[in-house]
């Protein structure tokens, strides 16, 4: 998990994505993401985590319905959403961490 705190552990805000393959609304997101990933540019990141492969960090944030997205900057938890989102709903709420 040292390495999940490297990835959160930054001055600009990170978007972290908890999805499954088999998720029909996790494969909704993918391209929501990417289009929030191009609005925000080097602003932000944008981090896609399958719970499938890594589990123990999803039962450590009690990630229960899928997607669950997570907005993390300096290492601390600012925003926290499970179901499908919008991508200028996200833009938006990514914005207020820069």
């Amino acid at each position: 998990m040292s390495k999940f705190g490297e990835l959160i552990d930054v001055k600009i805000p990170v978007l972290l994505d908890f999805f499954t393959e088999w998720s029909e609304p996790s494969k909704a997101m993918h391209p929501v993401l990417r289009d929030v990933a191009a609005a925000l540019g080097d602003k932000a990141k944008v981090i896609k985590i399958d719970v499938d492969k890594n589990q123990e960090l999803s039962e450590a944030l009690r990630v229960k319905g899928l997607p669950t997205l997570i907005i993390y900057k300096d290492g601390e938890m600012k925003w926290r959403q499970s179901g499908e989102q919008d991508a200028s709903t996200l833009i938006e709420i990514m914005q207020q961490y820069f």
